[in-house]
């Protein structure tokens, strides 16, 4: 069964506290190790979640506030002291590259490896990555800066053979690859044998959204829909919802809309204000309005 997993390194908004750390998540899915957004400590907290550095060839920052990119330096630096060879692309808006090229240069630091750069600068929905298994689309977000948000997508896998009908028909063992990939196959006296009449429909592709730091955009769900998962941004409880629009955030309230407009399986809370104490008041105000909601937290991961 197809899965993925994502580990919250850090969900915590602004400056880092003794046991909050900025934001910084892994994403694993099709054999990939997406590291998403870069905040302060983020090596560690790899380090605390037994996640192999050496996996880990694409970066994604969704914008140039330092809580969701001052660790990117630190990593870029200690993969080059672990002695890495294999490529690392950071994918970003524009100005990331002169700033960690500044930092290389006035340290008199170098990459053990090719580093790369993708800069985005659109402010429509545009692919920056697409493999033979996922595809990677920016989500443009409402923030006080330029701002993405990430939208990760499976291709759809191979079909299952129904081997025991393909052993019947006595179909060639050669046809069984092109069968997986959708194709029919030809017997000994010609006849076609149609490929849903021996392949199974394959899983259904999973895909996972990642949201912050915006303010309340209805815009996110055409774009998302029905996603597997959604990781939005909660800065604020309702009580201070006034304080969204100044400061391009949204409340738990609205990120569990956009989950529900979107017609989301799953909803995690995060980049919480540090001025709550009680994290269970942000589910209590999602709930209400989407059902499957989960609450980000430190060191904790989430399996879809």
């Amino acid at each position: 069964m197809s899965t993925f997993k994502v580990h919250i390194l850090g969900c915590y908004a602004a400056a880092p506290g003794s046991f909050k750390n900025p934001t910084a998540q892994v994403l694993e899915m099709r054999n990939h190790l997406f590291l998403i957004d870069c905040g302060e400590g983020t090596q560690v907290a790899l380090r605390r979640n037994k996640i192999k550095f050496s996996r880990i060839k694409h970066i994604f920052i969704s914008h140039l506030h330092g809580d969701h990119f001052f660790g990117l330096m630190g990593v870029i630096t200690t993969f080059s002291l672990l002695k890495r060879s294999a490529p690392l692309t950071i994918y970003g808006p524009k100005g990331i590259k002169e700033i960690c090229l500044l930092q290389l240069k006035l340290s008199q630091g170098f990459t053990s490896y090719p580093l790369h750069f993708r800069e985005i600068g659109a402010k429509t929905p545009t692919v920056i990555l697409d493999d033979d298994k996922v595809t990677v689309t920016t989500i443009p977000l409402n923030h006080r800066i330029y701002a993405n948000g990430f939208h990760f997508q499976e291709k759809p896998g191979e079909r299952k053979l129904d081997i025991n009908t393909c052993l019947n028909l006595e179909i060639d063992k050669a046809y069984y690859k092109k069968l997986k990939q959708g194709g029919d196959a030809r017997l000994e006296d010609g006849t076609i044998i149609k490929n849903e009449e021996v392949t199974f429909p394959p899983e259904p592709a999973k895909s996972y959204a990642y949201c912050s730091d915006t303010a309340y955009k209805p815009e996110i769900a055409t774009q998302i829909t029905s996603v597997t998962a959604i990781y939005h941004e909660s800065t604020f409880l309702e009580s201070h919802a006034k304080l969204c629009k100044p400061t391009g955030h949204s409340t738990a309230a609205q990120a569990a809309s956009i989950a529900k407009l979107a017609g989301a399986q799953h909803l995690i809370l995060g980049h919480y204000s540090t001025r709550y104490r009680d994290l269970e008041m942000f589910e209590k105000e999602a709930a209400p309005i989407f059902k499957n909601v989960h609450l980000a937290d430190d060191g904790k991961t989430f399996e879809f």
